[in-house]
Protein backbone atom coordinates (compact mmCIF):
# COMPACT_ATOMS: atom_id res chain seq x y z
CA UNK A 1 0.00 0.00 0.00
CA UNK A 2 1.18 3.44 -0.93
CA UNK A 3 2.19 5.77 1.66
CA UNK A 4 1.75 9.33 1.07
CA UNK A 5 4.44 12.08 2.45
CA UNK A 6 1.97 14.43 3.19
CA UNK A 7 -1.78 13.73 4.76
CA UNK A 8 -4.55 14.82 2.85
CA UNK A 9 -7.87 16.20 4.10
CA UNK A 10 -11.41 15.91 3.04
CA UNK A 11 -12.83 18.86 1.23
CA UNK A 12 -15.68 20.28 -1.22
CA UNK A 13 -13.77 23.18 -2.94
CA UNK A 14 -15.12 24.65 -6.00
CA UNK A 15 -12.00 25.22 -8.93
CA UNK A 16 -10.99 25.76 -11.64
CA UNK A 17 -8.32 25.10 -13.91
CA UNK A 18 -6.92 25.34 -17.89
CA UNK A 19 -3.62 24.57 -19.87
CA UNK A 20 -2.70 26.35 -22.81
CA UNK A 21 -4.81 25.27 -25.33
CA UNK A 22 -5.29 21.69 -23.98
CA UNK A 23 -8.10 21.90 -21.64
CA UNK A 24 -9.87 24.00 -19.05
CA UNK A 25 -12.77 23.61 -16.85
CA UNK A 26 -14.27 23.88 -13.56
CA UNK A 27 -14.55 21.02 -10.77
CA UNK A 28 -14.69 20.24 -7.36
CA UNK A 29 -11.66 19.39 -5.04
CA UNK A 30 -12.72 16.63 -3.07
CA UNK A 31 -9.01 16.12 -0.93
CA UNK A 32 -6.11 18.46 -0.52
CA UNK A 33 -2.64 18.22 0.61
CA UNK A 34 0.12 20.78 0.75
CA UNK A 35 1.23 19.18 -2.08
CA UNK A 36 -1.59 18.01 -4.10
CA UNK A 37 -5.81 17.16 -4.64
CA UNK A 38 -7.84 15.11 -6.12
CA UNK A 39 -10.63 16.69 -8.43
CA UNK A 40 -14.02 15.86 -10.24
CA UNK A 41 -14.69 17.17 -13.02
CA UNK A 42 -17.09 16.26 -16.45
CA UNK A 43 -13.39 17.69 -18.17
CA UNK A 44 -11.08 15.15 -19.50
CA UNK A 45 -7.64 15.51 -18.62
CA UNK A 46 -4.67 12.94 -18.98
CA UNK A 47 -1.55 11.95 -16.86
CA UNK A 48 1.36 14.30 -17.53
CA UNK A 49 -0.91 17.37 -18.62
CA UNK A 50 0.17 20.71 -17.21
CA UNK A 51 -2.46 22.98 -15.17
CA UNK A 52 -3.28 25.86 -13.32
CA UNK A 53 -5.48 25.28 -10.99
CA UNK A 54 -7.51 27.96 -9.02
CA UNK A 55 -8.71 26.46 -5.26
CA UNK A 56 -12.16 28.72 -4.20
CA UNK A 57 -11.42 27.61 -0.46
CA UNK A 58 -13.70 30.30 0.57
CA UNK A 59 -16.48 32.53 -0.52
CA UNK A 60 -14.18 35.35 1.33
CA UNK A 61 -11.37 36.33 -0.68
CA UNK A 62 -9.46 35.48 -3.67
CA UNK A 63 -8.76 31.71 -4.74
CA UNK A 64 -5.03 29.81 -3.68
CA UNK A 65 -3.42 30.42 -7.66
CA UNK A 66 -1.72 27.18 -8.32
CA UNK A 67 0.72 28.22 -11.57
CA UNK A 68 1.26 24.81 -12.66
CA UNK A 69 0.01 21.42 -11.40
CA UNK A 70 0.70 18.21 -13.22
CA UNK A 71 -1.60 15.23 -13.58
CA UNK A 72 -0.39 12.77 -12.28
CA UNK A 73 -3.57 10.50 -12.54
CA UNK A 74 -6.80 9.55 -13.94
CA UNK A 75 -10.21 7.47 -13.41
CA UNK A 76 -13.58 8.01 -15.08
CA UNK A 77 -14.37 11.86 -13.53
CA UNK A 78 -11.44 12.48 -11.29
CA UNK A 79 -7.94 13.07 -11.54
CA UNK A 80 -5.05 13.85 -9.06
CA UNK A 81 -2.85 16.70 -9.53
CA UNK A 82 0.76 17.23 -7.74
CA UNK A 83 1.56 21.04 -7.06
CA UNK A 84 4.59 22.05 -8.87
CA UNK A 85 4.47 25.78 -7.92
CA UNK A 86 2.63 28.61 -6.48
CA UNK A 87 3.62 32.22 -5.68
CA UNK A 88 4.74 32.69 -1.84
CA UNK A 89 1.57 33.87 -0.76
CA UNK A 90 -0.32 31.74 -2.42
CA UNK A 91 2.07 29.12 -0.95
CA UNK A 92 1.52 30.52 2.33
CA UNK A 93 -2.71 30.65 2.36
CA UNK A 94 -2.60 27.00 1.28
CA UNK A 95 0.09 25.71 4.23
CA UNK A 96 -2.33 27.89 6.29
CA UNK A 97 -5.82 26.01 4.79
CA UNK A 98 -4.36 22.49 5.11
CA UNK A 99 -3.21 23.20 8.74
CA UNK A 100 -6.95 24.64 9.58
CA UNK A 101 -8.23 21.10 8.14
CA UNK A 102 -5.76 18.99 10.23
CA UNK A 103 -6.81 20.62 13.72
CA UNK A 104 -9.95 20.92 12.73
CA UNK A 105 -10.97 16.99 14.55
CA UNK A 106 -9.66 18.79 17.69
CA UNK A 107 -11.32 22.17 17.48
CA UNK A 108 -14.54 20.01 17.33
CA UNK A 109 -13.63 17.77 20.28
CA UNK A 110 -12.84 20.73 22.10
CA UNK A 111 -15.77 22.91 21.06
CA UNK A 112 -18.09 19.34 22.01
CA UNK A 113 -16.11 19.02 25.32
CA UNK A 114 -17.16 23.40 26.66
CA UNK A 115 -20.77 22.74 25.26
CA UNK A 116 -21.10 19.42 27.80
CA UNK A 117 -19.51 20.72 30.62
Amino acid sequence: MEQRKYPRFPVQFRSSFSSTNLVGGEGKVLDLSVRGCRVSSSVEVLPGTALELKIHANDQGPPIHVDQAVVRWCRATQFGLEFMSLQPGDWARLQHLVKGLELEPYRRAEAEETTTA
